[in-house]
């Protein structure tokens, strides 16, 4: 067997590259852009009224006049207006272009305004204030959005205000997620008392969905010879394939024998971690293969921790590292690593997390009770100390 590190060395050592799709930019949330969004002009492009209210030249202010004749109104989406009499004002709205000759907005609420003079009630004002100056958030040319960003409403915003109606992704890969095994049925069947519905399938395509990667699923009997023809054809039709069990020491697990005689490089069988220790992953020239065990927590915390960075380097994302604090000490004996079921917390900016105990890698609806795993290392030790910091996959919004 070999270890967590060594796993996920040799898995991202065999990343893909997709290619680049051009797609509407409203269809882009959670894709990877594939090129910089520069400021089209200066952001704001105008000296941009911030309150409604007048417009005045500060240094009337500042010689004691208080009164000031309105010559009109600027509206927001209005061309410039003019202030023909410096020692005049202009009525201005809220995001309108500051009228030429002016410098300074006072709001409403500091101002009475009797038929067309604005009289200023306030003893102090600044020069400048309530104008949002062209240029003070970017400039023109600015790298407003950096290649490889994952996008998001921010990014979307930024996108139509450039006039970015199609923008540059990368391209995701085609994916097949199959489940194996005779005892599995579909969603809507009554399952016999010696079956149960397919459920793996539907985790990984959620998982995936995730990351804005669209999937097929299939089901395949546990039989060798019907395996071994549709899997040849998905090798030849899709960039990953997805397998959630028969890879392990079971009679029936075919998968890894029939792979094999299909030409697909094995690059490990089994790793030493608890749960998701049978995962066998392999490439052809076109395709990678990754197979899950098939007990729900080992394919989750394998897509996790083994597709995800996969997936994030191929498309040329980097994935950050999180961690948090364990609440109490642990006591794990075998020398694997362990990704054991944590509930999470979050206090003054730390991250707690709370080992929550299930019934093993079978245990599906233990999931709904937790919100990620916390990875602890192989080693020696069996007790793993409260207040020790250790790496976490989230699934749910840490």
């Amino acid at each position: 067997m070999i270890t967590v590190a060594e796993a996920k060395h040799i898995i991202l050592e065999n990343t893909q590259d997709f290619g680049i799709e051009e797609i509407p930019f409203l269809q882009a949330v959670g894709r990877v852009l594939k090129e910089d969004i520069v400021a089209d002009r200066d952001f704001p492009p105008f000296n941009r009224v911030a309150m409604d209210g007048i417009a005045i030249n500060h240094r009337f202010f500042e010689h004691g006049v208080r009164n000031f004749k309105i010559e009109g109104i600027q509206a927001a989406g209005g061309p410039q207006q003019t202030l023909d009499n410096a020692a005049n004002c202009y009525e201005v709205m809220t995001g309108a272009v500051l009228p030429n000759n002016t410098d300074t907005v006072i709001r409403y609420e500091d101002v009475d305004i009797n038929t067309l003079v604005a009289t200023i009630t306030i003893d102090e004002i600044k020069e400048g204030q309530n104008i949002h100056t062209q240029g003070s958030d970017k400039s023109k040319g600015t790298v407003l959005i950096k290649k490889n960003t994952i996008i998001s409403a921010a990014e979307i915003g930024v996108l139509a205000t450039v006039g970015k109606a199609t923008v540059k992704v990368a391209k995701q890969p085609k994916v097949m997620i199959v489940s194996t095994g005779d005892e599995l049925v579909d969603v809507n069947e009554n399952p016999l008392d010696h079956q149960i519905r397919r459920s793996n399938v539907y985790t990984l395509v959620s998982l995936l969905n995730n990351l804005k990667i669209p999937a097929e699923t299939a089901h395949i009997t546990d039989e060798k010879q019907i395996l071994k023809e549709k899997i040849e054809s998905y090798l030849k039709e899709y960039d990953v394939l997805l397998f959630s069990g028969a890879v392990s020491k079971g009679k029936f697990d075919f998968l890894p024998e029939v792979l094999d005689e299909l030409g697909v490089q094995k690059l490990f069988h089994r790793i030493s971690q608890r749960p998701g220790k049978p995962f066998w992953f392999g490439i052809t020239d076109n395709c990678n293969v990754f197979a899950f065990p098939g007990n729900p927590v080992s394919t989750f915390v394998n897509c996790l921790v083994y597709f995800y960075p996969w997936h994030y380097k191929s498309v040329g994302v980097s994935s950050e590292e999180k961690t948090a604090i364990l609440v109490k000490d642990l006591t794990f004996k075998p020398n694997l690593s362990c990704f054991l079921q944590v509930k999470l917390t979050s206090e003054n900016g730390q991250v707690y997390a709370t080992p929550i105990q299930g019934n093993g890698s079978g245990d599906l609806a233990s999931l709904v009770e937790t919100d990620g795993f916390i990875e602890l290392p192989k080693t020696e030790e069996v007790v793993f100390k409260k207040g020790s910091v250790f790496p976490i996959l989230t699934y749910r919004g840490f």
